[in-house]
């Protein structure tokens, strides 16, 4: 039988080093590879619809995520839409006030993202104001 091999401590620590700091830099490169962000749904000129709802609840981005886009959850009968509208700081830009209760007659494409359904607004209108929000081949105006 062959004699086992023999490691002096100083060997030992050297080998645990290095495989610690190989370990490391392994997990700093998985971490370090960006995970790509979901492509947006594209516009849908086959799903469009024109609708009318109550506004139950208006989601903006938090402070400092006003590129993130606001949505309104509006109540049609006894569905409740999720509409995306447009960032937050386009919304402001133009002058763009929603609130709960207020009633809107929208224009839209009904899509998926994952397994949410949700339509992108392509205008809102409310009281006197209509908002345009995607131009006619459904691309968003913000940009």
């Amino acid at each position: 039988m062959p004699d086992a091999i023999k490691f002096a401590p100083s060997d030992f620590c050297r080998l645990l080093s290095l495989s610690v700091f190989l370990a490391s830099l392994c997990l700093t490169s998985v971490l370090a590879q960006k995970t790509p962000k979901p492509t947006p749904p594209k516009y849908d000129f086959q799903t469009e619809a024109k609708t009318k709802g109550t506004i139950e609840e208006v989601k903006l981005p938090p402070k400092g995520s006003e590129k993130e886009i606001v949505h309104l959850l509006v109540k049609n009968g006894p569905d409740t839409l999720d509409v995306y509208l447009c960032p937050r700081s386009f919304m402001d830009e133009m002058g763009m006030d929603f609130n709960k209760g207020d009633e809107i007659t929208l224009t839209g494409s009904k899509v998926k993202q994952g397994e949410t359904d949700l339509v992108l607004a392509r205008e809102v209108v409310k009281g006197n104001n209509t908002f345009l929000l995607r131009d006619a081949k459904g691309g968003p105006v913000w940009n």
